[in-house]
């Protein structure tokens, strides 16, 4: 009985990790501009990614690998974000700019206000 349960929630776990990996990988492609697309891979990506390495760390049934799998897990959790921010930043100074339909561009006008103080 035991086994069975653990089988549904790793195979659960698989599914969900899949189709939040397929919403990354489509809104990468569908995304109008490069912070969306950022957007989109890097937090649904993050999700999927770490449940389908939750999954198989649980599905090994041993320790020491759902330790490494749990470790891998907060290592994007804690990677991502940061990385992506990075990448926004550095494609706002080298010229990308949002899509006529962003409301707010917040690093434009902090430069704009840098500028005035100077």
């Amino acid at each position: 009985m035991l086994d069975l349960v653990l089988a549904l929630v790793v195979a659960a776990m698989l599914v969900a990790g899949g189709i939040f990996t397929f919403l990354a990988a489509l809104g990468v492609v569908r995304l109008p501009d490069v912070y969306t697309r950022m957007h989109a891979a890097s937090k649904a990506g993050t999700v999927g990614s770490g449940l389908m390495l939750l999954a198989a760390g649980l599905h090994s049934l041993d320790v020491a690998i759902f330790t490494r799998a749990l470790a891998g897990f907060l290592f994007f959790v804690l990677t991502a974000p940061i990385a992506a921010h990075l990448i926004a930043r550095a494609a706002h100074e080298a010229g990308y700019r949002p899509t006529r339909h962003t409301m707010l561009d917040e690093m434009r006008d902090a430069r704009e206000r840098a500028g005035k103080k100077r």
